[in-house]
């Protein structure tokens, strides 16, 4: 398991950390994003879309819908929020074409997901470290995202 842990001083940097995994994402890519209500998932996944040629500024909290799809860029963007959900799920709610269809997909609150999900995924953890400080732990699961992670952070 292949892991990276970054320091982010705002929310610039932030973004241009979800630039540089947008800029080297292949077709099947799941990001899972957990943290905190407020530590910078949703702006994580504006410079993933950003690294992948789509607006930032049209992506927004899909809070309230659970999934959003962004196209215009070189692979399309589903953007996914399981912030409502009550206790972990899988297939009930029917992602399984958006988690691992041809796009990248970004989960927020990943956590609330079955593991199922979890055995080819790059899981980001993000912490608040006070003030626009945060923690950014990037941990790949599978071969596939080591990879993608490699590329994305070179060491």
């Amino acid at each position: 398991m292949a892991a990276r842990e970054i320091r982010s001083t705002s929310p610039e940097e932030t973004e241009a950390l979800g630039a540089a995994l947008g800029r080297t994402a292949e077709p099947g890519a799941l990001l899972g994003l957990v943290g905190d209500l407020g530590t910078g998932k949703t702006c994580l996944v504006r410079g993933l879309a950003a690294g992948l040629g789509v607006d930032p500024t049209s992506v927004h909290s899909p809070s309230f819908v659970i999934a959003t799809e962004y196209r215009g860029g070189r692979l399309r963007l589903a953007h996914v929020d399981l912030y409502r959900l009550e206790r972990p799920r899988d297939d009930e709610l029917s992602l399984r074409d958006v988690l691992y269809g041809e796009g990248v997909a970004a989960v927020e609150w990943f956590d609330r997901l079955l593991p199922a999900a979890g055995d080819e995924v790059l899981v980001v953890t993000l912490t608040d470290d006070g003030g626009p400080r945060r923690t950014i732990r990037l941990e790949a699961r599978g071969a596939r995202h080591a990879r993608w992670l490699a590329r994305a952070l070179p060491e």
